[in-house]
């Protein structure tokens, strides 16, 4: 493992240069056997005509290889023509053109990092996303290196019947015990694409014809016991295939497109070119072990990583600072293709949620870097949500400021002018210009500029006019004092004092978009009355709004608005209004839960209109959500602040709850959106009617764990039971752990429920947990699940007062370093709200992460580095 002490190399965009040579052609042998994996590779390399370096010198990334040989154009090179030390080999007196051979050994069983190859549940398998490749072979491992691949496979016949690699097999043989399939992909890739899987797995397959009408084969692979979970997934990789021909005239251009699911797996998927590896909780679904949500995932990830065959395969970026580039695109695609495929107004808000309580705090805290990032230490550290999330909402103001029709055109440009290159955030954005005509050199301060930008609203009616003034303000992030003026899109709509949206311009528009590009402009409208205004709508952009509605005007925007969005925010707002009196003592929680009643039955009497939005706008922030709204930070404060007005709102409304967590049971299961928002309802109020302490919850939780239709059933009567500690509790977890131990994902969430129960008095069973003959160190789903919970789920237990949720996760984060860095990395930015604790939480959470830097790997000792000296 490498230590904060090793040299750590910052890597800069303002410094990037194009490659000494570029990589035509690789030629792989992936020669597999038991405890030692020997790998053949053959570079056919040209000196690159873009770079001011002449020909001769050549730097290979190599990172844990035995090197048994090394050729130039079939000769052997001795040790003066080359050096491999540090991670790297240098190849000295290279012609212009030349092929260049090496055999490296590898050992993949011993791969914990889950970096490269390694082994999986009895299978090979490969993850090279961001620098993996270079765990394989001697290569360039950068994005910018694109080339032709030809890949053969060899291994043992009988235990690894099924051998893959990118693009179509060409040719396949048998050696006595042991066999070989050649894979040939016609388009030039960069490495970190490259995927390869050795292993005995059960295949799902079925085809689609393309708009052109060519076949193309699916082949959904899993392991022979989760062949039945594979059906979600194929309907839909088959929907999204068919809409981003409709909607970006994208066809898909291999003849065989996989995916292999695999139970090992640092992230959610990857999109490697016609051989996808996805984590087994994105690919598998089934009802009776999949919640609804789950289900909903699976959908969306099938999606990612199908579109970017196109934004991020066929057009990648040229390095990492480009990240943004793919990741926000591609998010901001399968955003649109399940707002299409379900509820848009609910999609939205949900994606808004996660964005607003996820990513916004990352932005405004020692993590907060620019969607294009000036300088990293270690690339696997900015797989983050800026990159992803904040980086889907600057493609989508794009998308509104040119409108569906330019947006369609520019993309169309993006992609055909830049097919098979690897290009910048600026390409994309020029693309944009030249189709809509607009300057966007002040929108590209989205891509460089940290930090969520505060926008600053007031109004006054004045004499038959209505004005508001807008000012915008982006406060200081580590390493960016200074801040620009953005861009800033917002949608807007005005109520008058019945809920009617008022016209804003001659030709009777209710609804207008205005641009925010000084730090202060205004808009004024006709009006002869008392004015509501709608602002936002749809999260028109990723800023925080500061404008001080009163309770009536947001009463009125929960009722009336036509906006999902500005919806959802209104009844935020109306709860966090409470629950912040509640945290500083200056109310009580009865009180603020009657004034709550009027607008809340409202939205229960129009819940049948759409069951899962009406259980957003019933569902409370959560403490996490809530905790970020105050400095210093007391999350015990918190927590009783949020326990009281969850059990006032629960009261308050208790024959409301009782009657829908009767009304809504099925006795049939449906899969649709309507049934899925029916049990999303029924959860929440069996849950609010717990937190009453109603005698009717124990007993209807108990009924729907016994006879549930479907794991979101079973799972949610699960959690109510345990976390009100109600009658049944402790024989529900060890029902539920005999009947699904089997089953790892389902164990996933046997695992989570006991870590979200609140609390510093679930500290003991977490550790104990730990200890679990069925929890797995090498898993991350395992370790995200008991220990992610805990740590950005459960903030009652994590900042117990004593300290002793920080010196467990201290504990966790020394022993995971060692098995899986990049884990234990991205698990560390669950201490990121430090700088906001009160001072004596501060000082023993700081007192942990220093004694883990100390000997942190690289990936590790960054994060906790940026964190302890924000």
């Amino acid at each position: 493992m490498e230590t904060a002490h090793s040299a750590v190399k910052t890597t800069r965009l303002e410094e990037y240069q194009p490659p000494v040579y570029l990589v035509e052609e690789v030629v792989l042998d992936v020669d597999i056997h038991d405890g030692v994996t020997t790998v053949t590779s053959r570079l056919s390399l040209k000196h690159n005509p873009a770079s001011t370096v002449p020909a001769g010198e050549m730097r290979f990334n190599g990172e844990g290889l035995a090197l048994r040989a090394l050729s130039l154009d079939g000769v052997a090179l001795d040790d003066g023509q080359y050096e491999y030390s540090d991670n790297e080999l240098i190849v000295r007196g290279l012609p212009e053109h030349c092929q260049l051979t090496s055999i490296v050994e590898i050992q993949p069983e011993k791969n914990t990092a889950l970096d490269g190859l390694y082994r999986s549940n009895g299978m090979y398998c490969t993850q090279c996303e961001a620098e993996g490749f270079r765990r394989i072979t001697f290569f360039p491992d950068r994005p910018d290196v694109l080339a032709r691949f030809t890949t053969t496979v060899r291994a043992d016949k009988k235990r690894y019947p099924l051998l893959l690699s990118n693009g179509n097999p060409v040719a396949q043989g048998e050696e006595g015990d042991r066999h070989w399939v050649i894979w040939e992909d016609p388009f030039p890739k960069p490495c970190y694409l490259f995927a390869l899987v050795a292993g005995d797995l059960a295949c799902l397959e079925d085809s689609y014809t393309t708009g052109s009408g060519r076949r193309v084969s699916l082949r959904l692979y899993a392991e022979h016991r989760d062949l039945d979970k594979l059906d979600h997934a194929m309907l839909s990789l088959k929907n999204a295939m068919r809409w981003d021909e409709e909607t970006y005239g994208r066809e898909y251009d291999l003849d065989i497109y996989m995916i292999v699911a695999v139970s090992h797996f640092n992230m959610g998927a990857m999109e490697n070119k016609g051989l996808n590896i996805f984590n087994t909780s994105c690919v598998l679904a089934h009802p009776s072990t999949t919640t609804d949500a789950g289900f909903q995932r699976v959908e969306s990830v099938v999606a990612h990583e199908y579109f970017h065959n196109w934004s991020g395969n066929r057009v990648t970026c040229r390095d990492w600072f480009q990240l943004s580039l793919k990741e926000g695109f591609t998010v901001f695609r399968d955003q649109q293709f399940s707002a299409d495929m379900n509820s848009a107004a609910v999609q939205r808000v949900e994606n808004v949620d996660f964005l607003v309580n996820h990513q916004f705090p990352e932005d405004q805290g020692p993590m907060a870097h620019p969607v294009r990032p000036a300088e990293y230490q270690k690339i696997d550290n900015f797989y983050t949500l800026t990159i992803y999330e904040k980086g889907a909402e600057i493609v989508r103001m794009q998308y509104h400021l040119l409108g569906p029709e330019d947006f369609r055109r520019a993309t169309d440009r993006y992609f055909d002018r830049f097919d098979g290159q690897a290009v910048t955030c600026d390409d994309f954005v020029a693309c944009m210009e030249e189709i809509s005509g607009r300057d966007l050199t002040q929108f590209k301060r989205w891509y460089s500029q940290a930090g969520t930008p505060i926008l600053t609203v007031t109004d006054k009616l004045e004499n038959g006019r209505y004005q508001l003034t807008f000012r915008q303000h982006t406060p200081p992030t580590p390493g960016q004092a200074e801040k620009q003026p953005l861009m800033i899109p917002v949608r807007l709509a005005l109520l008058d004092e019945a809920g009617e949206p008022l016209p804003l311009d001659e030709a009777g528009n209710r609804e207008k978009v205005i641009i925010i590009d000084g730090e202060e402009q205004t808009f004024s409208v006709d009006a002869t009355g008392p004015v509501t205004p709608s602002l936002l709508r749809g999260f028109s952009a990723p800023v925080v709004l500061d404008y001080a509605f009163d309770h009536g005007q947001l009463s009125r925007l929960l009722a009336h608005d036509s906006d999902g969005y500005c919806r959802w925010s209104a009844a935020q707002r109306l709860y966090f209004s409470a629950l912040d009196r509640l945290v500083t003592g200056e109310g009580t929680a009865g009180a603020e839960a009657q004034l709550l009643v009027p607008v809340l039955e409202q939205v229960i009497a129009r819940a049948d209109e759409d069951p899962a939005q009406a259980a957003l706008l019933l569902s409370l922030p959560g403490e996490v959500a809530l905790g970020d709204r105050h400095t210093p930070l007391d999350p015990g404060s918190v927590h009783v602040a949020h326990h009281a007005m969850k059990q006032a709102l629960g009261k308050a409304l208790q024959d409301h709850w009782l009657s829908l967590a009767e009304n809504l049971i099925a006795t049939e299961l449906e899969m649709d959106g309507r049934a899925m928002g029916r049990r999303q309802l029924r959860n929440l109020a069996l849950d609010y009617l717990a937190a009453s302490g109603h005698p009717e919850a124990q007993r209807l939780a108990v009924e729907l764990f016994e006879l549930p239709l479907c794991m979101t059933e079973e799972l949610a009567a699960l959690r109510v039971l345990v976390h009100y500690n109600l009658a049944g509790a402790d024989q529900a977890l060890a029902q539920f752990a005999e009947r699904w131990a089997d089953e790892a994902l389902v164990m996933d969430q046997w695992f989570a429920v006991q870590a979200s129960i609140p609390g510093p008095a679930s500290l003991s069973t977490i550790e104990a947990l730990m200890a679990h003959p069925a929890f797995d160190w090498t898993v991350p789903n395992r370790v995200r699940a008991l220990v992610g919970t805990l740590a950005n789920g459960n903030p009652s237990a994590f900042h117990s007062a004593d300290g002793e949720g920080y010196r467990l996760f201290a504990a966790v984060l020394t022993r995971l370093d060692g098995i899986n860095p990049q884990i234990a990395a991205r698990l560390a930015n669950a201490a990121a709200r430090l700088p906001k604790l009160e001072p004596g939480r501060r000082g023993q959470l700081a007192s942990a992460l220093e004694a883990v830097k100390k000997q942190a790997s690289d990936n590790l000792s960054e994060v906790l580095g940026r964190i302890l000296t924000a």
